[in-house]
């Protein structure tokens, strides 16, 4: 029987029958708002699994077609190939009321609103899957979420990788395999809604100039301006804006939308205005002159101090019997119900204790006496939120890794008052998964999990506040690192994950610098927010193309309205080198009761070499409070 033609040999599969639409897509570049498809394949599977239609093509892109190594697709192959618009009816039909289903689906997904976009049409897709994201639950013992690996591990026959219509049709055997694993777990599909996406939505703002300078600190009156001062402009003004804003920057002053206590100078010919800007400027003691002051004070600025150009990463690349090992930050701060400072909100860059790469353990099959939940994965079910914080914490002190979600590397459960109620349970006695009560926790004993459950290098578990070396295979950085939360699937809430480069003074240079769902992408592209469902959200963080004057990326969470995380529960982050890399490091982190915003991780420069903390600070001010204290401005 052939691959595309196998159904899904389950009697009824309910919630996770659909009418589905695979692609793949072969692209000249990794950028969607820039780089064009150069192949496209299509194949259609019905609620059984048994597949109803395919489509692949060639496609003239009109440009360079790029890495020609990786995709084999030359110019010449290319020719006399139709252009995308000539067969976007075509594939637009096939999607039509149809899930779309990729392996990393936002990157298909994208390259397809924007060809869709330049075709004057509309992408006529309103959800998607993600195999990747979907894995990423199921969490199958394999070392890392490539298609070929995933291919291998289902017993999928591949045959010819970058092929867009193999691709697809192996996709087809993952999603099948995927979804039978899904639902003998009984995991709610990670199912994105997409809503209708319009060309002017593409259209990324022109990117900020990145200031070459320091910021020096405040403007002294009577002393002259230094490059990298950070400045500021309000109310009406002579000249137009978008001269002085040229001219400053020509000078080497750092241009900013926004007042923060960081601010060196605001310029207003109204001191006494209402504005957000005049007002904060006020609260914080910022110097303010008037545009005619500002403009002599631009024909003397001073030379500033250049960011330190820092190299990347040498980190040395741990051996496969190595692993590196991390400590906590030293007075790592604590959780806290208390409503602090927004402008404290960010934790102190010094650590202390933080790791090293050191020789590695194999993974053990059964558990060492200091460590006897040492590859072992924990599920802790039902307990008021701070006993099954404690819960975590203590199977972490032993060894273990502390699960959310029931996946299939769940090794143990354990149950606290209420869990016997929790909808999961049936499900774990159907899998004949060990349950235990909280005091085997004291003193567990465990037996030796089974060989399918093991990987072959587990992630290293981090405790709060465990620091560690991003590792740079050849002393080079990886093309991405991603940065990914996940929690227990809400009904209620709504999470958003979201990212701030951050400068030496633990502020953004520039809005810019705030992602979220709103600006889900640096200017640059360097730093992405990747969304894998309703309860995954990704952090893609190319640290060598970052700029110099990024120190620090801060990865935190956000529940909206006036939930807080104490009903959401734990949330496990995990960091990867690449979208389908073996996570390095997971960490699961609990906030306390009333907490409305979470610090999550951190990724910052220690001299050459990237390090990520594993933060879990919680505060109880929204996402507004929490951007204003890093210098981005939030409208009233």
């Amino acid at each position: 029987m052939s691959l595309v033609s196998t159904s899904f040999d389950v009697p009824d599969m309910g919630d996770y029958a659909h009418d589905w639409a695979l692609v793949d897509v072969e692209t000249s570049g990794l950028v969607a708002r820039r780089d064009r498809v150069l192949s496209v394949a299509v194949i259609t599977i019905g609620p059984d699994g048994e597949q109803t239609g395919e489509f692949s093509t060639l496609l003239n892109p009109g440009c360079d077609p790029g890495p020609v190594e990786v995709h084999g697709l030359t110019v010449e192959r290319l020719q006399g190939a139709p252009t995308f618009d000539q067969v976007a009816g075509r594939i637009g039909a096939m999607l039509q009321d149809r899930v779309l289903v990729a392996h990393n689906a936002q990157f298909d997904y994208d390259f397809l609103a924007y060809e869709f976009a330049r075709a004057r049409m509309w992408l006529p897709v309103s959800q998607r899957l993600c195999t990747l994201s979907l894995n990423r639950q199921v969490d199958p013992p394999t070392d890392d979420m490539k298609l070929g690996t995933l291919a291998a591990h289902y017993g999928v026959p591949q045959q010819r990788a970058h092929d867009a219509l193999n691709d697809t049709r192996v996709l087809a055997g993952i999603l099948r395999a995927s979804l039978r694993e899904a639902a003998r777990l009984d995991l709610p599909l990670p199912l994105v809604t997409c809503p209708p996406r319009a060309e002017s939505q593409f259209t990324p703002k022109p990117p900020k100039t990145p200031c070459a300078y320091r910021n020096p600190g405040r403007l002294t009156p009577g002393d002259p301006l230094q490059q990298g001062m950070k400045v500021a402009i309000t109310g009406e003004t002579a000249h137009a804006r978008a001269e002085l804003v040229g001219r400053a920057v020509a000078a080497g002053l750092n241009m900013m939308t926004s007042v923060s206590r960081h601010t060196s100078v605001l310029v207003t010919n109204e001191p006494a205005s209402s504005s957000a800007k005049a007002r904060r400027a006020l609260a914080e003691g910022v110097p303010v002159i008037d545009e005619q002051t500002f403009l002599r004070l631009l024909a003397d600025v001073r030379p500033g101090a250049a960011h330190e150009a820092a190299a990347v990463a040498v980190a040395p690349v741990a051996e496969p019997e190595t692993e590196p090992v991390v400590g906590p930050v030293e007075s790592a701060p604590t959780t806290t119900s208390a409503v602090p400072d927004p402008e404290a909100a960010a934790l102190p860059t010094a650590a202390h204790n933080v790791g090293v790469p050191a020789p590695r353990r194999p993974v053990p099959s059964v558990g060492t006496l200091d460590k006897p939940l040492a590859g072992r994965r924990v599920l802790v079910l039902g307990g008021v939120h701070a006993d099954a914080a404690a819960a975590r914490t203590r199977i972490v002190e032993l060894g273990g890794s502390a699960a959310v979600n029931l996946s299939a590397s769940v090794t143990d459960v354990v149950l606290l008052e209420g869990g016997q109620g929790d909808r999961r349970m049936s499900r774990i006695t159907a899998l004949e998964l060990p349950v235990h009560d909280l005091h085997w926790l004291t003193a567990p004993t465990t037996t030796a999990p089974a060989a399918a459950a093991l990987r072959t290098q587990e992630p290293h578990v981090m405790p709060r506040g465990g620091v560690i070396d991003l590792p740079m295979p050849h002393g080079r950085p990886a093309p991405e690192w991603y940065v990914t939360a996940g929690w227990a699937p809400q009904s209620r809430y709504e999470i958003d994950v979201v990212a701030f480069l951050l400068d030496e003074d633990e502020q953004v240079t520039s809005d810019e610098d705030f992602i979220f769902y709103g600006a889900p992408e640096s200017p640059a592209g360097t730093v992405r927010l990747l969304t894998g469902g309703p309860a995954e959200q990704t952090i893609a963080l190319n640290l060598a193309a970052l700029p110099p004057a990024t120190r620090k990326v801060v990865v935190a969470a956000a529940i909206n309205g006036t939930a807080t995380f104490g009903a959401v529960g734990a949330i496990q982050i995990g960091a990867a080198p690449g979208s389908s890399g073996a996570p390095l490091a997971r960490a699961t982190l609990d906030a306390a009761t009333t907490e409305r915003t979470m610090l999550l991780a951190e990724i910052y420069r220690r001299g050459p070499v990237w390090r990520l903390r594993a933060v879990g600070q919680g505060y109880d001010h929204g996402l507004d409070a929490l951007a204003r204290g890093y210098g981005v401005d939030i409208a009233d």
